[in-house]
């Protein structure tokens, strides 16, 4: 795939062009790809938001995720 990336003026990289042909070949491997965005539901964005703030207010009560799966794992 030849890409190209597009670059502001302060060489940070800001976006990239697909050729047609490609963006067509991708649209036919990967059905759905050119929505360009995708609705949420609302109670899912509020389950977030709640957890989000969850965290914010005991960012010390949460599990480490690589131990957990260790736990997980070892009553497999």
């Amino acid at each position: 795939m030849r890409l190209q990336y597009i670059s502001d003026s302060k060489g940070q990289t800001t976006g990239v062009f697909i050729p047609i042909k490609e963006w067509n070949e991708l649209k036919s491997k990967f059905k759905g790809i050119e929505i360009d965005e995708i609705d949420i539901p609302y109670w899912h964005k509020e389950t977030v938001r709640k957890r989000l703030a969850e965290y914010e207010n005991n960012p010390n009560d949460v599990l480490d995720f690589d131990i957990a799966m260790m736990d997980i794992e070892k009553e497999l």
